[in-house]
């Protein structure tokens, strides 16, 4: 089996999540999502807000609501995977009906809303509701 990998999950004020883990699924601007397993070529992009999956070595997952930032992957032994976000929150510190209220708030903004600067700020609240409920393991799908 294959040496696990360092992660570090680090926000401006706190760090979230550190671990050793076997595999990292994340989500990248413009790429979609990328896995991220021992031996992996190093590697740098930028996150959007998603639903992170960090596989822990022992078996379990920790499922983490990313709202935007950076991945950098270092090559070596161990892989090193550090996750540098604005914000990120576990899924079991999610509030669920407040992340429900939200995206509800949000999208009743982009229906109703005409004015540029609301409809940005409700689409990036959106993708950050849906990034947390779907980290909650609730049964919401995007």
């Amino acid at each position: 089996m294959a040496e696990p990998m360092q992660v570090d999950l680090v926000s401006p004020e706190e760090v979230v999540f550190t671990g050793e883990a076997n595999m990292v699924i994340t989500r990248t601007l413009g790429g979609g999502e990328i896995a991220f397993q021992a031996g992996h070529a190093p590697f740098v992009g930028a996150l959007i807000e998603n639903h992170t999956r960090v596989y822990l070595t022992d078996g379990t997952i920790q499922d983490i609501a990313v709202h935007s930032g950076f991945v950098e992957v270092s090559g070596g032994s161990p892989t090193r995977i550090s996750l540098l976000t604005d914000k990120a929150e576990l899924a079991e510190d999610i509030d669920v009906e407040r992340a429900k209220a939200d995206l509800e708030r949000h999208e009743l903004t982009l229906k109703t809303e005409s004015v540029e600067a609301h409809i940005a700020d409700a689409v990036a609240g959106k993708a950050r509701a849906i990034a947390r409920l779907t980290a909650t393991g609730t049964g919401f799908t995007a």
